[in-house]
């Protein structure tokens, strides 16, 4: 747990050492998927990574802050209350604020993440499977919802099919970054999981993964595989450029959990990447099959 320590405070009332936009926006590349994808309008792409860059400052100040962590979340907390009454001042937020606006974003969405962040700071490890479920209803599916709303295809059937989507995405991440969560105190795992394959602890801290460790993964991997499955249907659901957008969040998270399988689950060697070209295929193959199943 990130110990506390007196929080300094730089101009404008973000936390000494928060980070600016720029040093936020330039991990949008590096995702498993198009954070914005061309293919959409001006308007949407600009909407989306509004949204992405308040997600991104949110991780930062929780995973990275130098200071108290708790007090920096704390800060953003207040942020976006400003924010939803127009009169926020970190440029990220400034930024997110004509979103909300223009796309009539309810409060719920954005807290959860910062109320998944919060629950980094208390919990390291996971007993079950359906407590690191519900950890993901916190870090990932308000991302999809807002992704809805900002194109306007929000309802409860919807929602629930990008809820799949994202807790996929979130678990993919995490399969792929075994190692680096392992140096930074966190495994995700669950342990019950480590425990079936006789996956000690211990393995997480070798160079290169060894059989028990790619068993554990192999079984992570088929049911992240079934809860995109699950989710793709949606891509069936929407029209358009919405429709487009969709299928590459799908076809990015499958072609990541192919590029840890092409590796031999070895994620401790380094978190296997997909290759654009491969996300593209990927991306391709579930809009042709339109989320059928």
């Amino acid at each position: 747990m990130q110990t506390a320590s007196p929080q300094r405070i730089a101009p404008g009332g973000a936390p000494e050492g928060a980070p600016g936009p720029a040093e936020v926006m330039a991990r949008a590349g590096g995702e498993n998927f198009p954070v914005a994808s061309r293919l959409l309008g001006r308007a949407e792409r600009a909407h989306l990574l509004a949204i992405y860059g308040f997600a991104r400052l949110v991780d930062q100040l929780g995973d990275e802050s130098s200071g108290d962590r708790l007090a920096a979340l704390d800060w953003l907390q207040g942020e976006l209350e400003r924010a939803f009454e127009g009169r926020a001042r970190h440029p990220l937020l400034v930024r997110l604020q004509g979103t909300i606006v223009a796309c009539a974003l309810q409060r719920g969405p954005f807290e959860r993440l910062i109320e998944a962040n919060r629950l980094d700071q208390r919990v390291h490890e996971y007993d079950s499977y359906e407590q690191l479920l519900a950890y993901c209803a916190l870090s990932a599916n308000p991302v999809g919802e807002l992704v809805l709303a900002v194109l306007a295809q929000a309802t409860p059937a919807r929602v629930a099919l990008s809820d799949s989507i994202c807790t996929a995405l979130q678990l993919t991440e995490h399969w792929q970054d075994v190692g680096e969560d392992r140096r930074n105190g966190r495994v995700y795992i669950p342990a019950e999981d480590l425990e079936r394959f006789g996956c000690a602890p211990a393995e997480l801290d070798r160079p290169h993964a060894g059989e028990p460790l790619r068993s554990v993964l192999a079984f992570e991997l088929a049911r992240t595989r079934a809860l995109f499955d699950r989710g793709a249907p949606l891509i069936g659901e929407l029209r358009g450029r919405a429709r487009i957008a969709v299928a590459a969040f799908v076809g990015g998270g499958r072609a990541a959990l192919a590029a840890i399988e092409r590796a031999r689950f070895d994620v401790l060697a380094g978190p296997p990447r997909a290759s654009s070209p491969r996300r593209m295929i990927a991306a391709l193959e579930a809009l042709l099959a339109r989320g059928a199943r």
